[in-house]
C-alpha cells in the first residue's frame, strides 16, 4: 500500500515511512493518534528453528531498535511454542520438527544477538524476551476451541496467503501447520492482556496473521490493536536477502566471521546501496540523502553501508578490523589480518593435501568443476601468483614460514590458510 501522501505526525511512523519500512497497516491514522499521546508496546515474533537469525531477519531487528530510539518499547518474542509447529508461510513443504532441547539451544543463541544489537540498559525501552511456550503449552485443547477457535472460519482462513499459495500448488498442508495462524493470533492476544501490547510488527507474508491477531483482540477484548508489515527485501536481481555462494548470511559470528559479513555489504549492488543504507544503518535519512547526491564513487558508499552495518551487528572495532584487512587485502595485495581462515592438520601435509579437494570442501567454489574452470581461468591465486597447476598437491613448502598461505578466489574471495 501506498502511504506517501498520508498526513502522519508520529515521528517513529514518519522515519518508518523514510526508510522504506512500511508496507501494510491495518490503521495507520488511528495508530498515528495513538503513538502521538505516549510510549506504545509493540511484539515482533522470531521462530527458532536454527541458532541463529540470519540477515533476512535483520530489518525486523532494526524496526526494535527504532522503536527504542523514539521511546517505544520492543517486545521480542521467542517462538518457543510455535517452532514445534512450523509456520507455513513462504514455504513450499512442512517444515522440520524440532525437539524441545534443540529449541531451548536455539533461544539462547539467538538471544545473544539482540542483546549486541539493542539497547538493554534503559529501563523505559528495554526489550522484554518472552517465550510463547509459556502459555501454549498450557493450553486446554477443547478450552482453546470453544474460546479461541469459534472466533475464526475455516472460509477467511483458507483466505491467506500462507494456506491459499500451498493449496494452489497442490502441495499438502497438514492441519498442525494450518493451526499456526490461530496460534500466532493467541500470541498477540496474550501479549495485549498480560503486557498492553497494541502493535504486531512482521514482514509482508505475516499480514493475515497479524490481522487474524487484530481481530481477535478487537472480538474478545472489544479494544483496538494494531498491526503493521514491512516489505519483503529482495536484490535488485529480484533473488531473496541473504544468500551467497557460502549460504546464509548469518548474524552470529561463529557462522558468519564479522569479515564475511562486512564483505556481504561491500559487494552490494550498485542498485540496492541506497535502499540498503536505508534499511540496515542509522545513518539519518536526509544524510543518506546527502551521500547519496554528493557521492561519484559508488564504492565510498558500499564501504560507509559495510561499515555501519557490520558496527550495528560486531561492535565499531569489528568493523574498522574489518575494513582494514579489505584494504591490505584489496589495495596492497597482502594477506590481511582478519581474513577467514582455514585450518588444517599439520599430518596432513606430510603426504600433501590437493588443492581441488583443498578448495571445494571448504567452499571456496561450490564444486571440483568449478575450481577446475577457476584455475584454468587463471582465477586462482596463492600468496598473490597465479595458480596454474590444476593438479598441484599443496605441502609445508608452500607455507610462508611454516605457518599459513593466502588462497584467493577473483577479486572479493581471500582465505588464510593455517596449519595446526
Amino acid at each position: 500500500m501506498d502511504y506517501t501522501n498520508c498526513s502522519m505526525k508520529n515521528a517513529f511512523l514518519l522515519e518508518m515511512q523514510s526508510r522504506g519500512y512500511l508496507n501494510q497497516c491495518t490503521d495507520l491514522d488511528k495508530l498515528d493518534d495513538v503513538c502521538n499521546k505516549g510510549s506504545i508496546t509493540a511484539y515482533i515474533g522470531f521462530d527458532c528453528t536454527a541458532n541463529s537469525l540470519h540477515v533476512g531477519s535483520l530489518v525486523q531487528i532494526m524496526i526494535l531498535k527504532l522503536m527504542q530510539k523514539h521511546g517505544h518499547k520492543p517486545i521480542i518474542l521467542l517462538g518457543g511454542g510455535t517452532t514445534l509447529i512450523g509456520d507455513p508461510s513462504g514455504k513450499d513443504a512442512t517444515r522440520k520438527i524440532l525437539k524441545h532441547a534443540e529449541i531451548n539451544k536455539n533461544i539462547i543463541s539467538i538471544k545473544k544477538v539482540f542483546t549486541k544489537i539493542l539497547n538493554t540498559k534503559d529501563k523505559k525501552t528495554k526489550p522484554l524476551f518472552v517465550n510463547n511456550l509459556n502459555w501454549l503449552a498450557k493450553l486446554n485443547y477443547i478450552e482453546f476451541l470453544r474460546n479461541i477457535g469459534s472466533n475464526f472460519t475455516i472460509n477467511k482462513m483458507l483466505t491467506f496467503d500462507s494456506v491459499k499459495l500451498r493449496l494452489e500448488r497442490e502441495q499438502s498442508l497438514s492441519y498442525m501447520e494450518f493451526n499456526y495462524m490461530i496460534l500466532q493470533a493467541y500470541d498477540f492476544y496474550q501479549l495485549f492482556k498480560k503486557n498492553k501490547c497494541i502493535l504486531q510488527i512482521g514482514g509482508s507474508d505475516q499480514w493475515g496473521n497479524i490481522v487474524n491477531g487484530v481481530d481477535l483482540i478487537r472480538r474478545i477484548q472489544k479494544k483496538e490493536a494494531y498491526g503493521l508489515t514491512t516489505p519483503l527485501i529482495t536484490l535488485s536481481s529480484g533473488t531473496k536477502m541473504g544468500k551467497t555462494e557460502k549460504g546464509a548470511v548469518w548474524l552470529n559470528e561463529k557462522l558468519f566471521s564479522s569479515y564475511d559479513y562486512w564483505q556481504f555489504w561491500r559487494n552490494t549492488d550498485d542498485k540496492d546501496v541506497k535502499k540498503f543504507l536505508n534499511f540496515f544503518t542509522e545513518i539519518e535519512t536526509k544524510k543518506i540523502n546527502e551521500l547519496c547526491e554528493k557521492e561519484n564513487n559508488i564504492n565510498n558508499l558500499k564501504i560507509i553501508l559495510a561499515n555501519e552495518a557490520t558496527k550495528t551487528l560486531h561492535g565499531n572495532v569489528a568493523s574498522k578490523k574489518a575494513e582494514k584487512t579489505a584494504r591490505q587485502t584489496f589495495t596492497s595485495g597482502g594477506s590481511g589480518q582478519g581474513l577467514p581462515e582455514i585450518i588444517i592438520g599439520a599430518n596432513d601435509l606430510k603426504t600433501g593435501i590437493r588443492i581441488l579437494d583443498l578448495i571445494s570442501e571448504n567452499k571456496i567454489t561450490t564444486s571440483k568443476s568449478e575450481a577446475r574452470r577457476a584455475i584454468k581461468g587463471s582465477a586462482i591465486k596463492i600468496d598473490n601468483e597465479i595458480l596454474k597447476e590444476e593438479e598441484k598437491i599443496l605441502t609445508k613448502n608452500d607455507f610462508k614460514n611454516g605457518k599459513n598461505l593466502k588462497i584467493s578466489f577473483g577479486k572479493k574471495k581471500h582465505y588464510i590458510i593455517k596449519i595446526t
